[in-house]
């Protein structure tokens, strides 16, 4: 029997929070309601849910704190909020958050996204299973099955779900330009530049130490390309 997607709802707004859990039992998720970030962090380190959907504005804590304790924890993570700045996304983003959605909201436009984001993490858990192979270039060693990408040294980065898509895509083409389309892929927010943080905050894990050459180019107008050479163990 397969197991169900279990969903952490943290939200302040109870009536709220009992909407999005009774949409998404609908559609058969197991879901768990939290109307604070304590509470919720007390219940993730007892039972690790598949996916949060965090409001930012708690009662005890801002839900980019809670996000940020997460973020090192193979969990997905989508923002609810009522909070519209570009400051906020961009944060929540480059915190590795998988998507975010301002209120208000169709309850059914929320479960498109949580259905959009299992898929994803489900091609990530099939691709480990099937043992993907390796990939290393420019003294990195990057592991998709574990999201992981290791250095030389002794030091070790952990992608979001959307980097590391991305970072596939890249590696599967160097020397290639890819569009925008081609890098988000499934992985599209209603926000402008979430393609620029993405990159951004790639960039900054992937590149060497002291080495002022980008390995991921813009080339404007036409997209991002990877330029080194990848080897597939």
């Amino acid at each position: 029997m397969t197991k169900k997607c279990l969903i952490y709802i943290v939200e302040d707004e109870k009536d709220l929070g009992t909407l999005i859990c009774n949409t998404l039992n609908q559609f058969y998720f197991d879901t768990k309601y939290f109307g604070n970030g304590l509470e919720a962090e007390q219940n993730i380190a007892v039972k690790q849910p598949d996916i949060c959907i965090i409001d930012l504005t708690l009662p005890d804590m801002d839900g980019i704190d809670l996000i940020r304790r997460l973020q090192h924890k193979n969990i997905g993570i989508v923002i609810v909020s009522g909070r519209d700045a570009l400051t906020d996304r961009v944060l929540g983003l480059e915190l590795g958050a998988d998507d975010y959605i301002t209120k208000p909201f169709e309850p059914r436009e929320l479960v498109a996204r949580v259905q959009s984001l299992q898929r994803r993490m489900q091609s990530h858990e099939e691709k480990s299973v099937n043992k993907i192979q390796y990939a290393r270039f420019s003294g990195l060693t990057y592991h998709p099955g574990s999201l992981t990408l290791n250095t030389d040294t002794p030091r070790q980065e952990t992608l979001s779900r959307a980097e590391a898509d991305m970072l596939m895509a890249l590696l599967k083409h160097p020397y290639q330009i890819l569009s925008r389309d081609q890098l988000l892929g499934e992985n599209t927010v209603p926000y402008d530049r979430s393609i620029d943080v993405r990159v951004s905050r790639l960039r900054k894990k992937i590149q060497p130490e002291n080495d002022k050459n980008s390995l991921i180019k813009t080339v404007y107008g036409a997209g991002y390309m990877l330029v080194t050479e990848v080897e597939w163990e």
